[in-house]
């Protein structure tokens, strides 16, 4: 046994041994073979996804099936009505100039001039949704477009196509040209081993650019490399704003919608790979040069820059003929479009100051192109050898004229006013536009016009002898000639043209005296007076009728009276038919104070000087005097009688509530005036508010300067001077104007010598007209309403004479020129009414024998009124407009005119036509007579009105003799209407001095129109085919009393 071991330490003794206590907790130890594991995991997935990203970006099989589909999704269709589901374009070149982006600003422009959207496109949700994310709409966008115009039987009238030349295929583009251009561009695009290729991304060159881009912001060394495919280019140059990549998002934003657009065919994008070499080679933007504008192509750029001819070019490109002639052609050929390949990364420094950098960059490419196989030894050689020569563009103009005539420079003019584009970009509008002209008929009215410059066709027509021509004188004379078609919803214009094909149009441009067709505007005034009194008068009774007072001035209501005493029926038309019986001196022995002064007048045949003619023969034989007195029963009128009778302020000077009556008669008619003279300047800057007034007036040297010192208080002697001369040039004046005599005008009328009625009566204008013209100058931004509430001294001013006692006479006298301006007003409007063209009347009796001025086309839509029954119809000149068909952005509009307006009643109208078919019977037109017959030898009726404008300036001495005289012009008109539905003006024209040696009247339009009876016949015949379509109509209305 043995014995315990023990010690004789004091200290425990620690248990080697377990025992029962918990043991102390160890720390786990890690797991590497799982983490192991999980990154081996992730390398295996960076592996393959890294695989398959090399194997999509080989072959885009993924994208191609993904990005197809979702294509397909974004649909549009053509649906009647205006959409809510479109979405117009931003600001990208392309878009502007094909007009997508302005839709927006067009639609409701036309939409006001009574147009309305018949068929527009709808978006599908999916398409709403890619666009509202800011990406561009994928379509098949257009390699040509432009301005088309067809006539009303829809055939071709003018057609700009932009641009003029382009590769309409792939195939038709030498493949040099090609394998050259991607060898600079985009190497791989074409690459058949990938038909799923997208396009939008070159991935070796992607890397590059992000690389580049990376170590730009690092500061890194190296150059910047760009990442653009031609796919992005065409993207960037279309629809990015200004074509140009602002930010890393745009890049984006061009990419994506490449990458659509190439997939929305399906997966296999070859066609449209070999589509995008076509359009950028077609579009590629190569600056701008003077008098050409814009330069997009290859085509348009040889052509611009280097006066090559592009069909020549691609034919040596494509030639496989090796001879020193033929390579040398075809090395210019190659350098030259090369170069453009190059040039378009800066176009403008490239083709102007950086040409020499642009030989060196071309050479450099060229001796690459050799090196990598793209061209042979030899052509490289030719390549280098040559030498490119710009274009002269002084003796060499880019500017291709455009074939046209008047109605398609009217046409044209028309769209650009109501699209408010110039005609440059107008062209280059994807549009299609109807026009209402006839072109087979106004292609043969335009050539007859034009050979009457020849003196033996002249001749043959019946142009020479006594009033007419001479044989020496055809090639100076212009015609202008319009037809218009009375249809349910307008007058649609059918021909428009001249003899001259120059952008001016006489037809409506112009203001010219065209002699005595005013006489129809005043006949037409003085029927629909007689008219209106009727309606006043013509269901009293006798014993009612003479107790009527009419003023012993007011001859027209007095005839009207004792007419309807004399006569039980009182019939209207009967009524108008005894109206135009009503004789009227022709002795030019009377002075008529018209126009502040005395005037005397004088007929065009003395043998009708002696006569007692009807307002009829009259009319029918163009008797001037009989019409200036006419005319001044319908001043008195409406001074008198008219519905603002001014001339009851003169019967009893002692009434005693005469003080307060005309201060609100003054106040009262001031305010009138004033709007009458707020609707003539208002819509017009400063320069054209004064242009209209000074043309309202006859300017003399004393009415200048007290119009001009009135105005401009302040201005200067010299300044003074200078306004007086230059509105009196070529005005008949009695005595120089010296600077003597210029500056006594001056101090005579200075400020504050007369007041406001004073000043207006010497300028022979009305004062409130002086004074608004005065405050508007000072104040452009005045509203009506601060006019009115600025002029309430002057108002009462201007009738302050009223209110005066003495010197009776003088007052009288300045009463007359007052009522007379007033009532010119008040026949102002009517005329308006009834398509008068311009601001004002010439207050004086000249008037009535064409010295306001008229248009043609305005007599014609007054004549057109009349054939209609009184009832003025809108004048149709485009039917229907067709913008960007074919595209997204398509919407079609119709022309949808307002009812037509009754401005004449039926009883007047048929008087106006019974005396405007005697003019053509037996009158002044009698020569035209029986031109126009039916099939069956049956003459059209025919009406119209004739007129000769013998426009002068004259220099009158002492007594009123004609010191000097000469010509401005000479002018003679035929305004006429042909069976129920046709009716137009022709005018003969002569401009300048050299009218000095005409003496032709209206015999000779209407000899004229005689000669084109063989040409229009067959298309006014009833019932003869026009050719002419149906226009679409929108509504269906009719005519409103």
């Amino acid at each position: 046994m043995g014995a315990l071991w023990q010690t004789d330490s004091s200290e425990k003794v620690v248990p080697t041994e377990r025992v029962d206590e918990a043991p102390v907790p160890e720390k786990p130890r890690r797991n590497r073979h799982g983490w192991k594991a999980f990154w081996l995991l992730l390398v295996i997935i960076a592996i393959v996804v890294g695989l398959a990203a090399m194997k999509e970006m080989r072959t885009s099989r993924f994208q191609s099936r993904e990005v197809s589909q979702y294509a397909a999704k974004l649909k549009y269709e053509l649906q009647p009505g205006p959409s809510e589901a479109i979405r117009y374009p931003g600001n990208g070149p392309f878009d502007l100039r094909l007009g997508y982006s302005s839709l927006d600003e067009f639609l409701p422009r036309l939409i006001k001039r009574n147009y309305v959207i018949t068929e527009q496109t709808r978006f599908s949700p999916a398409l709403l949704n890619y666009t509202d994310k800011g990406l561009f709409v994928p379509y098949s966008e257009k390699i040509q477009a432009g301005l088309s115009i067809t006539d009303c039987r829809a055939a071709p009238l003018y057609q700009y196509n932009y641009p003029q030349q382009l590769y309409a295929s792939f195939d038709s583009i030498p493949p040099v040209v090609v394998n050259s251009l991607l060898f600079i561009e985009n190497r791989f695009l074409l690459d058949p081993k990938q038909p799923m290729a997208n396009p939008a991304v070159d991935w070796p060159r992607f890397g590059m650019a992000a690389w580049s881009q990376v170590a730009k912001l690092l500061h890194l060394p190296g150059q910047s490399a760009g990442g653009s495919t031609l796919a992005t280019q065409l993207e960037k140059y279309r629809h990015s704003p200004d074509g140009l990549t602002v930010s890393g998002a745009e890049k984006i934003r061009q990419m994506i919608s490449a990458s659509v657009r190439a997939y929305q065919g399906g997966p296999d994008t070859l066609p449209a790979r070999q589509n995008i070499i076509r359009d950028y080679l077609n579009s590629v933007p190569l600056s701008a040069v003077p008098g050409h504008g814009e330069v997009h192509g290859m085509a348009e750029g040889l052509r611009v820059w280097y006066g090559a001819d592009f069909n020549e070019a691609n034919r040596k490109l494509a030639s496989t003929e090796t001879d020193p002639k033929t390579m040398a052609d075809k090395g210019l050929a190659l350098r030259e479009m090369l170069s453009l390949m190059i040039a378009q990364r800066r176009p403008s420094h490239y083709l102007t100051k950086g040409r020499e950098e642009l030989v060196e960059l071309t050479n450099s490419h060229l001796r690459l192109l050799k090196q990598n196989g793209v061209i042979d030894a030899a052509l490289a050689d030719a390549a280098l050898a040559s030498t490119i020569s710009y274009r002269d563009w002084q003796t060499q103009p880019t500017i291709q004229p455009i074939e046209t005539n008047k109605g398609i420079s009217v046409a044209r003019s028309r769209l650009a006013s109501m699209l408010n584009r110039p005609l440059y970009d107008l062209d280059r509008l994807d549009l299609s536009a109807t026009s209402t002209l006839q072109g087979e008929l106004q292609t043969q009215a335009t050539a007859y016009l034009k050979k009457l410059a020849d003196p033996a066709y002249a001749t043959e027509v019946g142009l020479m002898g006594e009033r007419l021509l001479t044989p020496t004188s055809t090639t100076q004379v212009r015609y202008s000639f319009t037809l218009f078609e009375l249809t349910p919803d307008g007058s649609r214009v059918r021909v428009q043209t001249d003899s001259t094909d120059q952008p001016f149009d006489i037809n409506e441009g112009s203001k010219l005296e065209l002699g005595s067709t005013a006489k129809m505007r005043v006949l037409t005034t003085y029927l629909q007076i007689i008219a209106e009194l009727h309606d006043k008068y013509g269901a009293m009774t006798v014993p009612e009728l003479k107790k009527v007072e009419v003023p012993d001035q007011d001859r027209l209501s007095q005839w009207v009276i004792d007419y309807l005493i004399q006569n039980k029926d009182h019939d209207l038309s009967k009524m108008l038919s005894a109206a135009l019986d009503r004789k009227y001196s022709a002795s030019p022995g009377e002075a008529f104070f018209t126009g502040g002064g005395l005037h005397v007048f004088h007929n065009f045949r003395k043998e009708d000087n002696g006569r007692l003619p009807t307002l009829r023969d009259a009319l029918r034989e163009s008797i001037n005097l009989p019409f200036i007195r006419l005319m001044r029963d319908l001043v008195r009128y409406t001074t008198y009688s008219g519905p603002n009778n001014s001339a009851e302020l003169l019967k009893d000077d002692r009434d005693p509530r005469r003080q307060e009556y005309l201060a609100s008669f003054a106040d009262r008619e001031g305010t009138s005036f004033l709007l009458k003279f707020w609707k003539k300047y208002r819509n017009k800057d400063t320069q054209a508010r004064l242009d209209t007034f000074l043309d309202s007036m006859r300017p003399t040297p004393i009415r200048m300067a007290a119009v001009h010192r009135y105005l401009l208080p302040n201005a200067s002697q010299e300044d003074f001077n200078t306004f007086v001369r230059s509105h009196l040039k070529g005005v008949k004046i009695t005595e120089k104007l010296t600077d003597e005599r210029l500056e006594r005008l001056y101090l005579a009328y200075g400020p504050g010598t007369y007041d406001l009625p004073d000043q207006g009566f010497i300028a022979k204008v009305h004062p409130l007209d002086l004074w608004m013209i005065g405050y508007l100058l000072n104040h452009p931004d005045a509203t009506f309403k601060d006019i009115v509430k600025a002029s309430q001294f002057e108002r009462q001013e201007v009738y302050s004479w009223l209110f005066k006692s003495k010197h009776k006479g003088a007052r009288d006298s300045r009463i007359r020129t007052m009522l007379e301006i007033e009532a010119f007003l008040e026949i102002h409007q009517r005329w308006q009414k009834v398509g008068y063209p311009f601001d004002h009347l010439v207050p004086s009796l000249a008037t009535a024998i064409g010295s306001s001025g008229d248009r043609p086309a305005a007599l014609a839509e007054l004549i057109g009124t009349i054939l209609n029954d009184g009832v003025r119809m809108p004048t149709l000149r485009i039917d229907s407009l067709h913008f960007a068909a074919g595209t997204p952005y398509e919407t079609k509009l119709v022309n949808d005119p307002h009812v037509g307006k009754r401005v004449m009643p039926s009883e007047v109208a048929t008087a106006m036509r019974e005396a405007l078919s005697q003019v053509v019977d037996s009158g002044t037109a009698k020569r035209v007579s029986g031109s126009f017959k039916l099939n069956d030898g049956t003459p059209l009726t025919m009406g119209g009105k004739t007129g000769t404008g013998d426009n002068r300036i004259e220099a009158i001495g002492s007594g009123g003799r004609i010191l000097s005289s000469k010509s401005i012009n000479r002018t003679a008109t035929f305004v006429f209407y042909i069976g129920d539905h046709h009716f137009g003006t022709l005018t003969a024209f002569v401009p300048g001095r050299s009218a000095e040696n005409f003496k032709f009247t209206s015999a000779l339009p209407v000899q004229v129109l005689k000669g084109m009876a063989p040409i229009l016949m067959p298309y006014l015949q009833p019932g003869s085919d026009s050719q002419c379509l149906a226009p679409q109509v929108a509504t269906v209305a009719s005519a409103a009393d």
